[in-house]
C-alpha cells in the first residue's frame, strides 16, 4: 500500500516538476519575476530609462536588468583559406548587451559559467557565448554551432554589413534555452559599437520580493503611463502557452500511470482479503451459525482493508514528505532540458488519498461478500 501510494503521487510528480523546474529556471535565470520586452508592432523598448526609473520607485522590486538584443553571426577560423568542400566554421545567434553586475543580481548569470570569468564593467570586446553555440558542448546532430572553440579564441562577430573581432572570455552552459543560445556584451561598449539609442532597450527582467504578487507589480507599471511600445508581463505570462500545455500533457500521463497501479492495488488488496476470507470461512459459517450477522462480518473485512490503506498511506505520507521532497528540493534530476524536482501539492495529494481509499474499500467489499453469501453449513462443514 506504501508503495502504491508513493506510485500515485511520486511518478506524477516527477513528470509535473520536469516541467516545473524548466519553469522555475526561466524565471530565476531569465525572465525575472517582472519581464518586459517590446510590443509585436514594435522592435525596441523605448524609452527604457523611464520605466526602469519608475521600477525602482516601487518598494518591492528588488533588482533590475536591462538587455538590448541584435541578431549576429559568430565565425571561428575566418584568417584560414577553405577548400571547395569546406563550409565556414559559423554560427547564428543573438547578441545580448548587458550590464554585467544588474544581470548578474537578476539572473545569476556569473553561476554558470564552466570555462573563463565574467564580464567585468570595463570590458570592451569580450564576450560570454552559451554553450548551445559551441561543438564541444552540444551532441553531433546539433545545428549552428561553431568549432574550435576555447577561452581566448578571436571570433569575428558580423553585424548587417559591419564586423568586429571579438575574444571570448567566458562559456555560459544554463539549461534555459533563450540564455544557452546567446552571447553577452558589455552592453556599454555595444551601444557604443554600432551605435544604438542608449535609451532603448529589448528586454527588461526584473526580480521583486517573494512575498509581493508580480501581477500586482505589472499593473503598478501599466499606470503609470510608460511608453505604449513597452509589453509588461509576469513571469507566467512570458513563458507563454507551451510551459502549460506542457504541464497538462505531462499532468495527464501521470494520472494514466497511476490509474495504473490504483488497478494493481484493488487487485492486490482483494487476493489478500479474498484469501483471508477463505481461510477463515469455517470461522465465518460459525460466526453465522451462532447468530452473529452478515454485515458484521462484511464490515469486520472492511475495516482490514481500511487498516491496510492507512498505514500504508501514512507511511507514504512520512517518506514522501519527510524524505523525498525535501532531496530532490535540494539534488534536483539532471534532465536534458530542466532540473527536476517533485511538483507535490497538498490537493493533489489528498484527492490521490481518497481514490486509494475508494479502491481499498471496494477491494475489500468484494471477496468478503462472496464468502459471507455462501451456505452457513457448508461453509462450517468446509464444502
Amino acid at each position: 500500500m506504501m508503495v502504491t501510494f508513493l506510485n500515485l503521487v511520486v511518478i506524477s510528480g516527477i513528470l509535473i516538476g520536469l516541467i516545473a523546474g524548466s519553469s522555475n529556471d526561466f524565471r530565476s535565470h531569465y525572465s525575472g519575476d517582472v519581464f518586459i520586452k517590446p510590443k509585436t508592432e514594435y522592435k525596441v523598448i523605448r524609452d527604457a530609462d523611464k520605466i526602469v526609473g519608475i521600477a525602482k520607485g516601487l518598494p518591492e522590486v528588488v533588482d533590475i536588468s536591462t538587455r538590448y538584443l541584435l541578431p549576429v553571426s559568430l565565425e571561428n577560423d575566418y584568417k584560414k583559406e577553405l577548400s571547395e568542400n569546406k563550409s565556414k566554421n559559423i554560427s547564428s545567434t543573438i547578441l545580448a548587451g548587458i550590464t554585467p553586475a544588474d544581470e548578474d543580481k537578476v539572473t545569476g548569470l556569473s553561476s554558470f559559467l564552466v570555462e573563463g570569468d565574467f564580464l567585468s564593467e570595463d570590458d570592451t570586446d569580450k564576450i560570454l557565448v552559451g554553450s548551445s553555440l559551441l561543438s564541444q558542448y552540444s551532441d553531433a546532430l546539433s545545428q549552428n554551432t561553431i568549432k574550435n572553440v576555447k577561452i581566448g579564441s578571436k571570433l569575428r562577430m558580423t553585424i548587417g554589413d559591419n564586423f568586429h573581432d571579438v575574444i571570448v572570455k567566458g562559456i555560459i552552459k544554463i539549461k534555459v534555452g533563450d540564455v544557452s543560445q546567446r552571447i553577452f556584451m558589455n552592453k556599454k561598449h555595444m551601444l557604443n559599437l554600432i551605435q544604438l539609442n542608449k535609451n532603448d532597450a529589448s528586454e527588461i527582467a526584473i526580480t521583486i520580493d517573494p512575498k509581493t504578487e508580480s501581477a500586482y507589480i505589472k499593473e503598478s507599471l501599466q499606470n503609470s503611463n510608460i511608453d505604449k511600445s513597452a509589453l509588461v508581463q509576469t513571469w507566467e505570462e512570458a513563458q507563454g502557452k507551451f510551459f502549460k500545455d506542457l504541464s497538462s500533457t505531462f499532468t495527464i500521463l501521470g494520472n494514466v500511470i497511476g490509474t495504473i497501479g490504483l488497478v494493481v492495488a484493488s487487485i492486490t488488496i482483494f487476493i489478500v482479503i479474498f484469501i483471508n476470507a477463505i481461510s477463515r470461512k469455517k470461522f465465518i459459517g460459525i460466526l453465522k451459525g451462532i447468530g452473529v450477522s452478515g454485515s458484521t462480518i462484511r464490515y469486520s473485512y472492511l475495516f482490514q482493508s481500511i487498516f491496510y490503506a492507512t498505514i500504508g498511506s501514512l507511511l507514504g505520507l512520512m517518506l514522501l514528505y519527510g524524505i523525498l521532497v525535501p532531496y530532490f528540493d535540494k539534488n534536483p534530476i539532471d534532465f536534458p532540458f530542466s532540473d527536476g524536482i517533485l511538483a507535490v501539492t497538498a490537493a493533489g495529494t489528498t484527492w490521490r488519498l481518497g481514490l486509494l481509499f475508494l479502491a481499498t474499500l471496494i477491494a475489500g467489499f468484494l471477496p468478503a461478500q462472496i464468502v459471507i453469501r455462501r451456505n452457513t453449513l457448508d461453509s462450517i462443514l468446509g464444502r
